[in-house]
């Protein structure tokens, strides 16, 4: 193979760096307009303070804080009692995952867990029949590593008639005794995401387990993850489990809207920081082996030149020297996969609403023809039975509001 990344994205869902840069360059132009207008608004503010300077990257988060501040600020002494953490999981989680799939959920007390504090539940198919068993380990704890994440205990594998296990992990602070736990819109977020890693596992329905679940390849394996998390604000779930912890009554509309118009602030700008890294990955690595040492400041603004986001105030969120995901990090000439799942998920979801949204016949075409098939089948012609076409960065590009 000519470069590295020819090597790297072989055996991946994407297959060639070119298919990678296609997709991202869909996204180019749309998000560095957004970030000019960004920008523009933030020189604004620089300007009525009389501050008498050019707007330049250092000043970005704070000028940025100053308008999200005036315009999209959220309170969240004002959202959190309306997301208690078992209304959230049952009501809004697990419920989601019935109007999509069918199934339902039973709390499995009779089988031991390993802390006080995490819970276990048996997941049942339409018929009744068991589907697996998930665990859900919500709360931070001094041992615990951070962040939130998916693991699987044991792969669902018709070869050795084993049901699959799995867990979903978050750092949600626990509350005193007697208090309930109440998240930010963006744990609600998470806790919907991990899940979809649980339902890759939990759905799998292969025979080896090599090939179970998420084992699939990188470019992938976040594609369902990110795809649930559009349920959390799907209206008849929202409707569901965003309820006052102590009143029942549902979040008032004006702060719906607040939570809405919060996600697409600064996008221009976190999607560009983003996708300048990405695109310097695959340059670096599109390298042969024969080429010259590169100068590497000229190496990076030559290329992110070449694809059309060189821009100054919004400079890559890593800079080679010390984009250690790429060098060594695992990430080499694969750093593209975030851009290219999160567009699969949006895609996705664009097709969910082009064909009645959320039903049942939808969801058996998405569970049978996405999530049961782990790494059974090549990864991009899965994509391709669903979708009935290519990948496209359209939906993601209207969803995080920079067209």
């Amino acid at each position: 193979m000519a470069t590295w990344a020819d090597f790297v994205l072989d055996d991946q869902m994407a297959k060639t760096p070119q298919a990678a840069l296609k997709l991202l360059n869909q996204m180019a132009g749309p998000t560095v307009a957004h970030a000019k207008a960004e920008a523009a608004e933030l020189q604004k503010v620089i300007d009525g303070e009389k501050g008498g300077f050019k707007l330049e990257p250092w000043d970005w988060a704070y000028y940025s804080e100053k308008v999200r501040t005036a315009k999209y600020a959220l309170d969240d002494s004002q959202i959190r009692p309306y997301f208690e953490l078992d209304h959230v999981l049952q009501d809004g989680v697990f419920f989601a995952a019935h109007q999509m799939y069918g199934v339902t959920f039973k709390p499995r007390t009779d089988l031991p867990v390993y802390l006080p504090d995490v819970r276990m539940f048996e997941m049942f198919d339409a018929d009744g029949s068991s589907i697996g068993l998930i665990y859900t380990d919500m709360f931070a704890r001094e041992t615990k590593h951070g962040g939130a994440w998916m693991n699987s205990y044991n792969d669902q594998t018709d070869l050795l008639d084993e049901k699959p296990v799995v867990a979903i992990h978050l750092n949600i602070p626990k509350p005193p005794a007697g208090k309930p736990a109440l998240l930010t819109f963006d744990e609600v977020t998470t806790a919907f995401h991990e899940f979809g890693h649980g339902l890759h596992g939990l759905f799998s329905k292969v025979k080896y387990p090599y090939m179970s679940g998420t084992n699939t390849p990188r470019d992938f394996v976040e594609f369902p993850s990110q795809f649930n998390e559009n349920w959390a604000l799907e209206p008849t779930v929202f409707a569901n489990y965003a309820k006052h912890y102590e009143t029942g009554t549902p979040m008032p509309a004006e702060l719906v809207e607040k939570i809405k118009k919060a996600r697409t602030f600064d996008q221009g700008f976190a999607t560009l920081e983003t996708l300048e890294a990405q695109l310097l990955d695959l340059e670096w690595h599109a390298l042969p082996a024969t080429a010259p040492l590169q100068d590497t400041d000229a190496f990076e603004q030559k290329a992110l030149t070449k694809h059309g986001v060189a821009f100054a105030p919004v400079p890559p969120r890593y800079h080679t020297t010390y984009f250690s995901h790429i060098w060594g990090g695992g990430y080499d000439a694969g750093y593209y996969a975030y851009a290219w799942t999160a567009v699969l998920a949006a895609d996705s979801a664009a097709w969910f609403a082009e064909h009645g949204g959320m039903t049942a016949a939808n969801g058996a075409k998405f569970r049978d023809g996405v999530l049961a098939k782990g790494a059974t089948k090549d990864a991009h012609q899965l994509y391709l039975d669903f979708r009935g076409r290519e990948p496209n960065a359209r939906a993601l590009l209207v969803q995080r509001g920079l067209q």
